[in-house]
C-alpha cells in the first residue's frame, strides 16, 4: 500500500550534516552516538527521501584540514550526493565553535577576529558554490554580550552591515549565483545577541547596500525563545519578499533553544505555518526548502536519529494534508471569506483630499459593529477538529 505520507522530491525536504549528525552532547554530558561520516549521513538522507542536506564549512571539512584534504573530502561528498540523489541547496559557516569567536565574529573588537572571519567566511561561500548552494545563511550565535561595556551597540551593528556589505561585493565581483538569508536569535550562547528577531533584520536588511540579494532564515525556535507568533514573522518576510531560507523546528516558551522534532510541541503552529508555506489559505506556494534544523533526544542511538528525521518529514505531510482539508471546508470557507465594500476599499489607500473628505461622510455605527460576534471560537474550534482528524 502506498503510504501518501511518504516524502517525494518536490517536497524539497532538508537536514543539515549538523543535525541528523549530532552525536547527542550537551553542556552537562558527552556524546552518546558515534561520530558518523558524511558522506554515510547523505546516504542515509537518499534512503529515507530527503531532497537536500544544508552544512557548515566544518560540518565537513575539519578546521585544521590541508587544501589536499580538504579537495579530497569535498570530492568524495560530491560523489556520495551524486549517488544518492541529494542536492545542497544552502551552505553557511562556524563563526561560533572555535575559541577566536569567542566575543564575536564581525562584532569583535579585534580588527584580526573580524579579519579572520571575512576570510573564512569567504573560503565557505566558495564551497559552498562548489557544492551547488544558491543560499548562503549567516546566524551570528556569537554575535552579542554577557557584558553590555564592552562596546557600543550602534559600532557591532556598524560592524556587521560593513561585513555584509563586503560579501556581497564579493559574491558580485566571483560572479555567483547567491542570496544571503540572516536569520536572528534572541541569546544563548551570547547573554544577549545583536539582530534578534526576523524584524530586526528585516529592518537592517534595508540598510545594506545590496539590499536585493539578502534577506531572512527565520527559525522556529529562536521566535518562539524571544516569545513571538512564528506565523507572523515568516508572513511578514514573505510580504516583504525576504523569506529566503526557513529552519523548521519545535520549542517550548520560555526555555533553551531545543530543536525538538517538528510539530512535536506546538502541532497547531505547525498546521498555521504549513497553511501560509504551502497557500492553502490563499497565495502561492513558497517554493524554497523545508529545512529541518532540528535534533533527536540525546536518549535515542543512531537509529534513533532516523526515527526522529522521518518524523520531521511525516508530520510536515500529515499537516499539509490537514490544512487543505482545513482550507477546503465549506463552513471555513465562508467564515474567513474576504469581506468586499466596493465604496468604502478603495477609501482605504492612496491618499487624496477627496478621500478624506469622502472617509469622514460615510454612515459608520460603531456601537453596532462591536456588538456583532466574529466567530472566531467556531473557527478555532473546526481548525482543531481537523488538526486531530475529527472533520
Amino acid at each position: 500500500m502506498t503510504d501518501r505520507y511518504a516524502p517525494k522530491p518536490e517536497d524539497r525536504f532538508t537536514f543539515g550534516l549538523w543535525t541528523v549528525g549530532n552525536p547527542g552532547r550537551d553542556p552537562f554530558g558527552p556524546s552518546v552516538r558515534p561520530t558518523q561520516d558524511p558522506c554515510d549521513l547523505v546516504r542515509k538522507l537518499g534512503e529515507i527521501g530527503a531532497w537536500g542536506v544544508n552544512l557548515h564549512d566544518n560540518d565537513l571539512i575539519p578546521f585544521d584540514a590541508t587544501a589536499s584534504q580538504r579537495d579530497r573530502i569535498v570530492s568524495d561528498f560530491q560523489a556520495a550526493c551524486e549517488e544518492s540523489g541529494i542536492v545542497v541547496p544552502m551552505a553557511t559557516t562556524n563563526l561560533f565553535s572555535h575559541p577566536i569567536f569567542k566575543d564575536g565574529a564581525f562584532t569583535a573588537n579585534d580588527p584580526k577576529v573580524r579579519a579572520f572571519a571575512l576570510r573564512k567566511t569567504m573560503d565557505a561561500i566558495d564551497l559552498g558554490i562548489e557544492l551547488g548552494a544558491k543560499t548562503y545563511v549567516f546566524w551570528g550565535g556569537r554575535e552579542g554580550t554577557e557584558v553590555e561595556a564592552c562596546r557600543d551597540p550602534r559600532s557591532a551593528i556598524k560592524r556587521i552591515r560593513d561585513g555584509m556589505n563586503f560579501l556581497c561585493e564579493y559574491v558580485k565581483d566571483q560572479g555567483y549565483d547567491l542570496r544571503f538569508a540572516l536569520e536572528a536569535k534572541p541569546n544563548e550562547p551570547r547573554g544577549d545577541i545583536y539582530l534578534p528577531t526576523t524584524g530586526h533584520m528585516l529592518h537592517f536588511i534595508e540598510t545594506l547596500d545590496h539590499s536585493e540579494m539578502v534577506g531572512v532564515n527565520p527559525e522556529v525556535a529562536h521566535e518562539t525563545m524571544a516569545g513571538l507568533s512564528f506565523v507572523h514573522g515568516v508572513g511578514q518576510a514573505m510580504e516583504a519578499g525576504k523569506l529566503f531560507h526557513i529552519d523548521l523546528n519545535s520549542q517550548k516558551i520560555g526555555r533553551y533553544d531545543q530543536d525538538f522534532r517538528f510539530g512535536a510541541e506546538d502541532p497547531k503552529q505547525a498546521l498555521l505555518l504549513i497553511r501560509l508555506l504551502e497557500g492553502t489559505g490563499g497565495g502561492e506556494r513558497w517554493q524554497g526548502s523545508r529545512h529541518f534544523d532540528a535534533h533527536a533526544h540525546r536518549t535515542e542511538d543512531v537509529e534513533g536519529v532516523w526515527d526522529f528525521a522521518r518524523g520531521c518529514m511525516r508530520t510536515y505531510n500529515i499537516l499539509k494534508e490537514r490544512a487543505h482539508a482545513f482550507d477546503a471546508d465549506p463552513e471555513v470557507k465562508e467564515m474567513i471569506a474576504e469581506v468586499v465594500d466596493s465604496t468604502i476599499d478603495p477609501l482605504l489607500k492612496d491618499y487624496s483630499t477627496e478621500k478624506v473628505e469622502a472617509l469622514r461622510s460615510l454612515a459608520i455605527d460603531p456601537d453596532a459593529i462591536g456588538a456583532t460576534g466574529l466567530g472566531w471560537e467556531r473557527l478555532d474550534q473546526l481548525l482543531l477538529e481537523h488538526l486531530l482528524g475529527t472533520r
